[in-house]
């Protein structure tokens, strides 16, 4: 079942640029370096950046690191490092569906500049001069490598990381931001909430689903920043919004008007509110952070019932009912015949059924038992 599944994310989610539009090569210091494959000349930029002294693979534009890592599961992979001598912070980039790093490169040298940061860039396997085949399992192996690669080689901390994930790439920066709590934030660009439901329009889970951003989302929880185009027609702008809304410390959301799936970089907005974004999560101490943690995990795991009522999660909806804690109130955990609100809770069919107040009006504590709405004086 596995490679049926990996067979069939390949399909769906990896267009990689045929040919690739970059080469490595290795200097006679040993280093490497990039050429684009067309004109055989070294990877520089078309906005004249200045070369900042980092010492790398670009040529007459903008210096940076050319690394080859490998992966867990023995890929070779290619990233781009872009040092930004007055940068706090670095943004860790996972690309869309149908680029390379040759491709990207200009706009990387402009993020690193207009944003004051230190940016990462890698390619899948199978994407540019990475080896291997692009699957779902290995783009997870990919971004664990670089995040390695960040820490051992750049010093750099999950406190000091911020994880960019646009259209595809929202799968593997979703599954590493949920495995890191001290994260410094996200950025979810044109992002997905599943692979099925993308060329489905399903909301509901099945097995062979890729990319399960709808469930990891839930386990993220840095300040996320979602910007999706109102006019989307590869990724429907439905996705952004109900990820925006599923996260746990949403940030102000960017919807561009009129924006489609590939060219958001071009409004004026998305530079503007992406520099918001990340001046504020530059003077946002350690102290705020974990502080707004702990304030979260204590509006939502406590009920005030008691002390053992911690792991009880209440419904972010007003309407829905709030239960009281199963070990000291005996509430059931068999309540099958319940619906699911727009909260994620969950709700009796009946609109009779109330929570009950003792334990013994329901015998055994299952409404699909009971049959019929109970009505006396404890409900």
């Amino acid at each position: 079942m596995g490679c049926v599944i990996s067979h069939l994310s390949a399909k769906f989610a990896f267009f990689p640029p045929s040919p690739p539009t970059y080469q490595i090569k290795k200097r006679d210091d040993g280093k490497l370096t990039a050429i684009y494959t067309s004109s055989s000349m070294p990877l520089t930029s078309a906005v004249g950046a200045v070369d900042d002294g980092g010492g790398g693979g670009g040529g007459g534009g903008c210096s940076f690191d050319v690394l080859s890592l490998r992966t867990r599961r023995g890929n070779k992979i290619v990233a781009f490092y872009l040092k930004n001598p007055y940068a706090k912070l670095t943004l860790l980039y996972s690309h869309g569906n149908a680029a390379d790093l040759g491709q990207l490169f200009d706009l990387f040298v402009q993020l690193k500049a207009n944003l004051r940061v230190n940016l990462m860039g890698y390619d899948y396997s199978g994407y540019g001069a990475s080896t291997g085949k692009a699957s779902e399992l290995n783009t997870y192996a990919d971004i664990e490598a670089v995040y390695e690669c960040l820490q051992t080689e750049y010093g750099v901390s999950q406190e000091d990381l911020i994880l960019y994930g646009q259209s595809v790439g929202s799968g593997p920066t979703l599954h590493l931001a949920s495995r890191l709590p001290r994260l410094r934030g996200v950025v979810l660009h044109s992002a997905i909430l599943s692979g099925l439901r993308v060329v489905c329009h399903v909301n509901c889970m099945f097995c062979v689903d890729i990319y399960k951003n709808v469930n990891k989302i839930r386990k993220v929880k840095s300040p996320t920043l979602v910007i999706h185009g109102t006019e989307d027609d590869v990724v429907n702008w439905l996705h952004g919004n109900r990820l925006w809304k599923m996260a746990k410390d949403p940030y102000e959301p960017l919807w561009i008007k009129g924006g489609g799936h590939c060219n958001l970089e071009l409004y004026p907005d998305y530079i503007r509110h992406l520099y918001k974004f990340i001046y504020e999560m530059e003077i946002m101490t350690t102290k705020t952070r974990l502080s707004k943690i702990k304030l979260s995990k204590k509006t939502s795991s406590a009920c005030g019932c008691c002390s053992s009522c911690i792991k009880v999660r209440q419904p972010s909806c007003p309407k829905c009912p709030k239960p009281r804690c199963p070990e000291c109130c005996g509430l059931p955990t068999c309540c099958l015949n319940w619906n699911s609100c727009c909260c994620g809770w969950v709700i009796p069919k009946c609109p009779d059924v109330k929570l009950r107040k003792c334990p013994s009006c329901l015998g055994c504590g299952c409404f699909t038992c009971l049959g019929k709405c109970v009505r006396c004086s404890c409900w």
